[in-house]
């Protein structure tokens, strides 16, 4: 692990803009950047700790929503009596994640800035465009099989690893952000991410020293919520794929995971075959949605696995509905 230096944060206002300078980032629970510190990926030369900041709260709203607070923590969040009434897509997709231990660190500003976990990202002796801007991408020619099908480019074709976020998508989540000046922004999702393009190792739309305040998740909808993670063991792993979705008819909402750079999310496709079985309406809401998709020749099989996985969903969601 490089040198750095270190201060600790007294207020949001404080904290924005104090990394402005080069290489300065934020801390809170750390679970995922200090391993990339010290795997020499991450090498911030100046850290500002914001864990003690006034941000661990999880509030109503007046439209009936919740302000959940950018340091509650994963374990905090999931278990949350409000969020598991009325948003259980979220809870159960923050269960699935991750272990006990680091959902208790984790924090909900942290999980939606994790980074990838592709094994080129991971690995320095090879050529990375998000780890090292320019240098190529290794996956393209190497082993693809855990990484993303849809959205990715000749650049980088890593998935986004956090299962919070894809439940986060389908509820419409909004992340509240305060800038350097004192600014303030409230960013869907798709506006907050950004999809790889030619500039991979530029993951959000974030400005220099903009600081993560929370997360707004609008009042619930209703519906049968259900979560379902595919991985290639029962615990601690990183989706091959996922669903999160709020089942209510015609109204149903799909946001999917492990596929693409950013919880992928069509809105256009969740009414396909909205009259039809578990099985075709799957099929139709994944034909919709992954029209554009581009596998690999190793990852190809994620998009039927999509497909069984969303009418797994279904025949839960229409079983719990009886």
């Amino acid at each position: 692990m490089r040198a750095f230096t270190y201060e600790r944060a007294t207020t949001p206002e404080a904290a924005a803009g104090a990394t402005l300078a080069e290489g300065a980032k934020f801390i809170a629970g750390g679970t995922n950047l200090l391993d990339l510190m010290k795997l020499d990926i991450e090498r911030p030369s100046h850290l500002v700790d914001i864990s003690r900041l006034d941000l661990k709260g999880i509030t109503e709203t007046e439209d009936g929503g919740l302000r959940v607070g950018a340091l509650v923590t994963n374990t905090d969040l999931a278990s949350d009596p409000r969020v598991k009434a009325g948003y259980g897509v979220l809870s159960r997709a923050i269960v699935a994640g991750a272990s006990g231990q680091i959902r208790n660190k984790a924090t909900t500003g942290g999980n939606l800035l994790q980074r990838a976990r592709c094994s080129y990202f991971y690995d320095t002796n090879l050529p990375c465009n998000k780890r090292e801007p320019g240098s190529g991408c290794a996956a393209l020619t190497g082993l693809s099989r855990p990484l993303a099908v849809i959205g990715t480019s000749d650049a980088c074709i890593a998935q986004h690893p956090s299962d919070m976020a894809v439940a986060m998508r389908v509820l419409d989540a909004r992340v509240n952000t305060l800038q350097a000046d004192g600014t303030e922004r409230a960013l869907a999702l798709d506006d907050f991410y950004r999809l790889p393009g030619d500039t991979p190792h530029l993951e959000t739309t974030l400005e220099a020293g903009e600081l993560i305040t929370g997360v707004t998740l609008p009042a619930p909808v209703g519906g049968t919520h259900v979560y379902r993670k595919v991985r290639d063991r029962a615990s601690y792993a990183f989706a091959l794929v996922s669903v999160a979705a709020i089942v209510n008819g015609r109204e149903s909402r799909f946001a999917f995971g492990g596929v693409a750079p950013r919880p992928w999310r069509v809105e256009e496709a969740e009414t396909a075959g909205a009259a039809a079985g578990p099985d075709a309406r799957a099929r139709a809401v994944i034909n919709a949605a992954f029209a554009d998709a581009r596998p690999t020749e190793q990852n190809a099989f994620k998009v039927p696995l999509l497909r069984r996985t969303l009418t797994a969903v279904l025949e839960q969601a229409s079983g719990e509905e009886k």
